[in-house]
């Protein structure tokens, strides 16, 4: 077994009460002494504060020094338009293999001369030597060691950033921005993995601890662990990857089609040259054989990921299954995401979970569970 990394508010977790655990090679926190519950209330009503340290954070640099040769890069890699994207904004991008699978699920700004993209903790290792693999001919792919990463997430989020780092309240979603401050040069972007409006901040590592506590001290500002992140991305439909997609599931099956510009598709100025294009474009135009779906249990028991699902209470075969499912405290009902065959995938459309042994009815739902509140 592999000793468990830290990152720099390791010793803080601690000092809050954190319960830690192990999560993508880390001791994380799953939780503080609040419990889940009230963590996830309380990014909803006010401000959570997230340790993302052990994502990966990645900068990508043409060796020419223009952006345009960085972007093509990219995009000989994933089916997502970088060559488009605006100074100062940021996009969600997929890398996929050759057979359309996801190999991971990412963000990528534009900062100008280079790109920064901010890659899956499990993944961090092998996008960067796919990386390395297929783009170092014209790009330099530098893994940055040095900086921590904080997501501060909920509506007071904007009014406990904006007097550390001047600029933030002008900031729209999937804006970037970098700010200097008393912390040292903060890289900012307006964007989070909770469906609520806030902020991903990449701090300077041994600034870290410091920036942190001063973000504690504004009263609307809680730390939240690993636990109510979850329930909070499963309300908002967002994928967790190695859950919800992985390297069996093609962008088109994850309903991750919104993803894919209009220039990357069949038809498109710069359609395909990405992996796996010979199957996900046939799938962006005629459809794939199954799809992930927002499942409401009827009931209070959440279907967990591994339930299989039936078209009936009858059928001896299953037509999919749960990838992720909670109980969601903001909705205050059973969740669950998962896929199903394409025509059970409708909204409205009855299924049934087994759960020890029964089959319980869910009704297949839109995506997300709770409205998202972005600042657009």
């Amino acid at each position: 077994m592999a000793e468990l990394r830290r990152t720099e508010l390791f010793d803080l977790h601690v000092e809050l009460g954190a319960k830690m655990v192990p999560f993508a090679g880390y001791e994380m926190p799953v939780q503080y002494p609040a419990g889940v519950m009230k963590e996830h209330l309380h990014c909803r009503a006010a401000a959570g504060l997230f340790d993302v340290s052990h994502m990966g954070q990645v900068i990508l640099r043409a060796k020419d020094g223009t952006y345009e040769t960085a972007a093509r890069a990219l995009e000989r890699l994933m089916p997502v338009s970088v060559l488009a994207l605006a100074e100062g904004r940021q996009r969600y991008g997929l890398f996929t293999n050759d057979t359309g699978g996801i190999l991971d699920d990412l963000m990528f700004a534009n900062r100008g001369d280079h790109l920064f993209l901010v890659v899956n903790a499990a993944c961090k290792e092998a996008d960067i030597a796919h990386l390395r693999a297929h783009l170092s001919d014209t790009c330099d792919i530098t893994e940055l060691t040095d900086r921590a990463l904080i997501a501060l997430q909920g509506p007071s989020a904007e009014a406990a950033l904006a007097p550390i780092a001047a600029g933030v309240a002008d900031m729209r979603f999937m804006d970037v921005l970098t700010a200097p401050t008393a912390f040292g040069e903060l890289w900012i972007s307006r964007s989070g993995y909770t469906g609520e409006d806030g902020f991903e901040i990449s701090v300077p590592a041994d600034q870290a601890v410091a920036f942190t506590r001063a973000l504690l001290e504004h009263g609307d500002v809680e730390p939240v662990g690993l636990g109510a992140r979850d329930s909070l991305r499963l309300e908002a439909g967002l994928c967790l990857y190695g859950n919800d997609i992985d390297t069996t599931t093609t962008p088109v099956e994850g309903d991750l089609t919104w993803a894919i510009q209009k220039v990357r598709r069949t038809g498109g100025d710069r359609a395909g040259g990405f992996p796996g294009a010979d199957v996900i474009l046939p799938q962006l135009d005629n459809g794939a054989p199954r799809k992930r779906v927002g499942l409401l249990p009827e009931g209070r028991a959440p279907m967990r990921a591994g339930t299989q699902i039936f078209a009936n209470d009858t059928d001896a075969d299953p037509i999919g299954t749960v990838t992720s499912g909670a109980f969601g405290p903001s909705i205050e009902r059973p969740m669950s995401m998962g896929y199903v065959t394409t025509e059970h995938a409708a909204i409205g459309t009855t299924v049934y979970g087994e759960v020890r042994g029964k089959r319980l009815p869910a009704t297949v739902a839109d995506l997300p569970f709770r409205p998202s509140t972005y600042k657009r």
